[in-house]
């Protein structure tokens, strides 16, 4: 079987309507690293610390094997990971794949820096 090793980009925004994400078009971000394609898929989720979220991922990562990197923008990466961690280990899936990147309060144009700069970081590290 043919595994393909992915990169995903997933915005978590807080439910949409956290005054943190106000200043960003979430849609053009997500777009723009699709049409660059620096990424294999994209996603937007409301709160992906909600149980819901949980699902999310249960439906994502059941063969996380496919997942070579994710990148998740949204509120500060250390909460990410403890928010996000158990359920990953729960499915067996390898944090060091997973890169939480800070986007609250930013406009579109600097959200769309910031992921490219984690992006470049990771290129030059992995």
């Amino acid at each position: 079987m043919l595994v393909m090793h992915m990169k995903g980009l997933i915005l978590c925004v807080c439910q949409g309507t956290c005054p943190s994400f106000q200043k960003m078009n979430v849609f053009e971000i997500l777009n723009h690293f699709r049409r660059e394609k620096k990424v294999d898929f994209v996603a937007l989720h409301p709160q992906l610390c909600a149980t819901d979220g949980d699902n999310f991922w249960r439906a994502l990562l059941k063969n996380g094997e496919d997942i070579e990197k994710l990148f998740v923008a949204g509120c500060d990466p250390v909460m990410q990971k403890k928010m996000f961690g158990w359920t990953f280990k729960e499915l067996g899936f390898d944090d060091h794949k997973f890169i939480g990147i800070e986007i609250r309060n930013m406009t579109t144009e600097e959200a769309i820096r910031a992921i490219n700069e984690a992006m470049s970081v990771d290129t030059q590290e992995g």
